[in-house]
């Protein structure tokens, strides 16, 4: 072995990588030999030779149409901060990394993986081959078993993650940065690392090498044709979304949409049990999705599962933006709150009802309530919950990294005709876990070839929605730029000054344990600026799945704290972990809010004598693109 120290005197940090990529690609290069079964190295059959030049043909065909389209087809990118910036703290990276000291000891340390795995598999001094040993580095990226089955792909994807390790720890100890800055450039090493997995590159991974010589190349034929109608229409697929139909298999609980107006359709759900609670409830679900998240499928369904413990319940269904809706404001998504609000009161003669807001709608639902106590109506709403929901964005994560000037810009331009394409915002919350929601599809689909899944989930986040310009945009510069919400009065709605310290209205705040839309920590500061009783349920899992987890699954846990939390970090360290969902908690909760019962009729049945309804549920907003 060459001695470590002469090499790394020689080498600077370019030529590292340029030498282990080298030496990769030389690997990589002979690897179709290794992996060809004994029988074919007579030579193959002609009907073999007859698929591979098939599949070859199919290729050069596919890449030739598609750059012979006159126009490319638009494929809307995630939003990054300022290219110029990053490329500057790239170069700030690059020049630490000249740094004799480092270049020694990456290149040290490379030498010695490289000796070590390689005495796993019997090429060297230090010990015996193992069947399939077990390597320095996992990753669930290569927890095949082929990765680790022959050294040269155990070298290939041992050698990224020591680089892709000691990448990020010189992020977290560059010199010069401030907090902002350093968290930028942590996101775009983390997803420039991500793009650069070797799982990513069929010459680089034994699976799609496997798989091509099963299919003859058939998977690189059929990927590829995903790959051209996935550009063209701009969105990465994730499922088979040929598998569900709206009203059927999914937002298919029963009921009617009983008022409508050029921004959303109200819907309420016929009972399932004689009595109902007298308060009913109402549900903001957000807008930048749509709203039949909460009514996903019949095992799913939270309103399915509400209208079974005798809940009347009422969602709103707001129209994805187009031209028409250019003058939405976030006004307008108060207003349509306070709207819902009384006609539901005046429809079924209740004094109050039970409000949800869920992220975004929670947001705005705060406000709401902040300007009804400002009004004297805040007896309106008997109690509020708020699922992932932020009203303190100091600490709002990563999203906060697509809101300076540059990214700004980039909204501004991209919002042409007065809202933005939804396909934008679908790719920004994908490359907040580009591991999970980008590169395992592309591995998954376009290399392997595996069908898409029926998973309901995931055609409900491809089903994009559009965003009104006017409104997203100052809710990125005045909440997530500028955390105006609260401060009293900085901001007002309708007319009327917002200020958060005025809400008294009993609030419910569920958060998700591994949210990265709208971390736990950010959700729980609610509790810091309403002035009235609250409850903090901590779910396990993330921004959906902590929320559409219903009893019956036995799913995941929460956490409960029977005493105001001082703080987050009191509340994790003190409150007590029950499995499964949180729903039973809440409804628990929500019963001791409701007060009597009536029966379940009249208007509490949506279309029955002499009720005038619009349609029947899910409506016809929900599939308006």
């Amino acid at each position: 072995m060459t001695d470590r120290k002469s090499s790394a005197e020689t080498l600077d940090a370019a030529d590292v990588f340029t030498e282990m990529l080298r030496i990769q690609g030389e690997t990589a290069r002979q690897m179709m030999e290794s992996f060809l079964p004994q029988a074919d190295k007579s030579g193959p059959n002609e009907d073999a030779l007859s698929q591979w030049r098939d599949a070859a043909e199919n290729l050069q065909r596919l890449w030739v149409d598609f750059h012979a389209q006159q126009t490319p087809p638009e494929m809307p990118a995630a939003f990054l901060a300022d290219p110029s910036q990053w490329f500057g703290l790239m170069q700030a990276w690059q020049q630490q990394m000249t740094d004799t000291s480092r270049q020694q000891q990456l290149w040290q340390e490379g030498v010695t993986l490289w000796e070590d795995i390689l005495a796993l598999y019997g090429m060297g001094p230090k010990g015996e081959k193992d069947a399939i040993p077990a390597l320095p580095r996992s990753d669930r990226r290569f927890a095949d078993a082929a990765w680790r089955e022959q050294p040269v792909f155990a070298l290939i994807h041992q050698t990224y993650l020591l680089l892709a390790e000691r990448i990020r720890e010189s992020v977290d100890t560059l010199e010069g940065l401030n907090d902002d800055q350093r968290e930028q450039l942590r996101f775009a090493t983390r997803s420039v690392l991500d793009a650069m997995s070797p799982a990513n590159f069929p010459m680089m991974n034994p699976v799609v090498l496997e798989r091509a010589l099963e299919t003859r190349g058939g998977n690189l034929v059929k990927g590829m044709e995903r790959l051209a109608a996935d550009l063209e229409r701009g969105q990465l697929t994730h499922t088979d979304s040929s598998a569900f139909v709206l009203g059927e298999n999914i937002a298919c609980t029963p009921g009617k949409v009983v008022h409508e107006t050029e921004l959303y359709q109200l819907i309420q759900y016929s009972p399932t049990t004689e009595d109902v609670l007298e308060i009913p409830l109402v549900i903001f679900a957000p807008w930048i999705n749509r709203f039949y998240i909460l009514d996903l499928n019949r095992k799913k369904s939270f309103v399915r599962w509400a209208v079974e413990q005798g809940i009347t319940v009422f969602i709103v269904s707001w129209r994805s933006a187009d031209e028409s809706l250019s003058h939405i404001e976030w006004d307008d998504y108060v207003r349509a709150q306070i709207e819902t609000i009384d006609f539901v009161r005046k429809r079924l003669s209740v004094p109050a009802v039970h409000a949800i807001g869920y992220c975004v709608a929670g947001t705005t639902l705060a406000a709401t309530l902040a300007i009804l106590a400002r009004r004297g109506e805040a007896e309106k709403v008997r109690s509020a919950t708020f699922l992932t929901a932020q009203v303190d964005f100091e600490r709002a994560g990563e999203l906060k990294l697509f809101v300076d000037d540059a990214q700004l810009e980039l909204i501004r331009q991209a919002s042409q005709g007065g809202f933005l394409d939804g396909r934008y915002m679908a790719a920004t919350f994908n490359l907040l876990r580009g591991s999970d929601l980008i590169w395992n599809y592309v591995v998954n689909h376009y290399l392997l070839g595996e069908d898409y899944p029926a998973f309901d989930l995931l055609h409900w986040n491809g089903d994009v929605t559009n965003l009104p310009a006017k409104w997203h945009m100052s809710y990125l510069q005045d909440l997530y730029r500028d955390n105006r919400l609260v401060t009293p009065d900085a901001l007002s709605a309708d007319g009327t000054p917002i200020d958060l310290t005025r809400i008294e209205t009993p609030a419910y705040v569920q958060a998700g344990r591994e949210d990265h839309i709208a971390p736990a920590e950010s959700v729980f500061r609610i509790l810091e600026h309403f002035s009235g009783p609250t409850r903090f349920v901590l779910a396990g899992s993330g921004h959906i799945a902590g929320v559409v987890n219903p009893p019956e699954a036995r799913k995941y846990q929460h956490w409960t704290l029977d005493r105001e939390p001082g703080s987050y970090e009191d509340f994790v360290a003190s409150a007590k972990e029950h499995p499964g969902s949180w729903w039973e908690d809440w409804l628990v909760w929500l019963v001791v809010q409701s007060g009597a019962k009536v029966p379940a009729k009249g208007k509490r049945k949506p279309g029955g004598r002499g009720d005038k309804v619009i349609s029947d549920a899910p409506g016809s907003y929900v599939t308006m693109r």
